[in-house]
């Protein structure tokens, strides 16, 4: 059962009238569902995947956007917990800022299971499952120097300073890419994981450096970003590589534009999690380490129409 904000919280109305809402009836509880704004496709997946999974179990769900917003998602925790979920699904706004929340939801009896971002604190949340960012940027960055010819001036594009995959990531590409002393990075900035924010900054640098022979990008929707600016001005030579696995990525992919991607397993991390939820809540343990990887998978024009919704048919 999906229900809305609105719905628990008059749900939750009623309930302390002494009548039990219908959902709590209906379900073994309520599970919450916190991610960033779906407006990113890789975010979106994630709360699809953990919905249908959660509801496939038999609980009620109540998914939630915290927008990267470190203050709108302890308000979402304190909704979680007024409502008395049975557990939360989170892929977080901020590695340090994140902790306090999930410790106040602990110590009022509901475990988080966390996807896609960590936090600087073990022993909070109860799972923290994560791609293999560090082996998949290696790939990534494998692949691009490959396309590069081994040589050329190149840019980065860097997600966002709170997320700790922004900087693993880079430190990925470097770990690979340094090792060719004719790779000259030129420019490296952020652009926030956002789209709109990378077409800027890729035209500044364009500008700055029109000898540019290559990027790479923190994520997909950068690397869109990115590569909307680089067709505008005449410059489909450069290689663009991205890291996610998105379906647009895909599309670029396959039409010739986009050289490369990383998936990381978006819809399968987030069942994993449900998963485990169900789990702790019925045997006390996931049984499984708190801290969890799942490798990447590299995507080109070689496999790229196997990509469906952040996984590569089998």
């Amino acid at each position: 059962m999906n229900i809305s904000r609105r719905a628990v919280l008059g749900a939750l109305a009623v309930g302390a009238t002494g009548v039990v809402p219908a959902w709590a009836q209906d379900s073994k509880g309520l599970i919450v569902i916190i991610t960033p704004s779906h407006d990113n496709p890789f975010f979106k997946a994630e709360a699809d995947g953990a919905d249908a999974r959660a509801r496939e179990l038999g609980y009620a769900t109540l998914v939630l956007v915290h927008d990267d917003d470190p203050n709108k998602q302890s308000e979402l925790f304190d909704t979680a917990i007024a409502q008395g979920a049975k557990a939360i699904i989170l892929d977080n706004a901020g590695a340090d800022a994140s902790v306090a929340p999930i410790q106040r939801a602990k110590d009022a009896g509901i475990p988080s299971f966390l996807i896609d971002r960590e936090i600087t604190q073990s022993g909070v949340a109860v799972s923290q499952i994560v791609s293999n960012n560090y082996q998949g940027a290696q790939l990534g960055a494998e692949e691009f120097v490959r396309l590069m010819g081994e040589a050329g001036d190149y840019a980065e594009l860097v997600g966002k300073e709170s997320d700790t995959n922004a900087g693993i990531r880079s430190s990925g590409y470097h770990d690979i890419i340094d090792q060719y002393p004719d790779m000259t990075m030129v420019a490296q900035q952020t652009a926030n994981w956002s789209q709109t924010e990378a077409y800027t900054v890729m035209e500044s640098i364009l500008q700055a450096n029109p000898g540019i022979k290559g990027v790479i990008s923190g994520n997909d929707t950068m690397a869109m970003g990115a590569w909307a600016a680089l067709e505008a001005a005449g410059r489909t030579d450069v290689v663009v590589v991205g890291f996610d696995g998105s379906n647009d990525v895909r599309d670029s992919i396959l039409a010739g534009g986009i050289k490369a991607t990383v998936l990381q397993p978006a819809f399968a991390q987030a069942q994993m999690a449900v998963d485990q939820a169900d789990r702790f809540l019925t045997d006390g343990s996931t049984g499984l380490e708190e801290k969890q990887l799942m490798d990447c998978i590299l995507v080109t024009a070689d496999n790229a129409d196997q990509l469906e919704t952040f996984a590569l048919a089998s």
